[in-house]
């Protein structure tokens, strides 16, 4: 009798659960949109007649394309013209494999020149989501503005943090992050996902459990951060939580 009483709640938890797995899981109609757009319309119109659109740029022989996404006045993606699902792709940690942070961040000039006037770094960030935590199966990190409350936590923390991964002192959006500092000779050299999978215990067997993002700091030096999926906390590692598409950073109200 008594077990037969606990089987209702244990079911409504699961369907709980479950209801609320849905609704934080990201989910596309179509996972290869993306990928489509770089294969049948980026890459064979560059090829035919020298015009990359609808992508803003693509770059064959530094194996990259920008693209200015739908959501937001002044958000691009950046992705590679291979094919390249996301987080968990091995590839990513071959050293032939082109430095895809390093040309996002190079890229931003798009955000500029789409909004008129100058954007200051420290409004900027660019972001990957992780296997789970992602709506598309082709690698693309999100160059967009910054969102005002993470700008200014990172302001106070991200100047405490030192060279090595550690975690943030207080959380992001509810969500715990590791954080390290980087130069930008380092980021150039090794890359952001092998700094990750290289430093970071037991990262590289778990990759595609990752997202990943990147702020500037003042001084010269980057912020690399790092979320990892946890289902009990609910978090899917989508680090694009940090942005803001509509770019409320570069019109703060009086």
């Amino acid at each position: 009798m008594r077990l037969r009483r606990l089987i209702l709640p244990v079911l409504l938890l699961l369907i709980v659960i479950a209801a609320a797995l849905w609704y934080f899981w990201p989910h596309s109609s179509n996972p290869n949109a993306l990928w489509n757009i770089i294969s049948q319309k980026c890459l064979p119109n560059q090829q035919s007649n020298g015009k990359p659109a609808p992508c803003a740029q693509v770059d064959e022989q530094q194996g990259f394309v920008v693209l200015k996404d739908m959501n937001g006045p002044l958000q691009y993606l950046l992705m590679p013209t291979a094919r390249i699902t996301g987080m968990e792709s091995p590839a990513l940690l071959e050293q032939a494999t082109p430095n895809f942070f390093s040309q996002a961040w190079a890229a931003r000039h798009y955000m500029a020149e789409k909004y008129g006037k100058p954007i200051d770094d420290s409004n900027v960030s660019l972001a990957i989501n992780s296997q789970y935590g992602r709506s598309q199966n082709q690698l693309h990190i999100h160059i967009s503005c910054l969102l005002p409350e993470v700008k200014n936590r990172l302001i106070k923390d991200g100047a405490a943090m030192g060279y090595d991964w550690q975690e943030l002192p207080d959380k992001l959006l509810g969500h715990t992050y590791l954080a390290r500092k980087v130069t930008p000779a380092e980021l150039n050299q090794r890359g952001a996902f092998r700094i990750l999978a290289e430093d970071v215990p037991e990262a590289d067997k778990k990759m595609g459990h990752f997202g990943m993002a990147m702020v500037s700091l003042q001084g010269g030096d980057f912020l690399l951060l790092a979320s990892e999926r946890d289902l009990l906390k609910l978090n899917n590692a989508s680090t694009e939580e940090i942005q803001d598409h509509d770019c409320k950073v570069l019109n703060p109200r009086p």
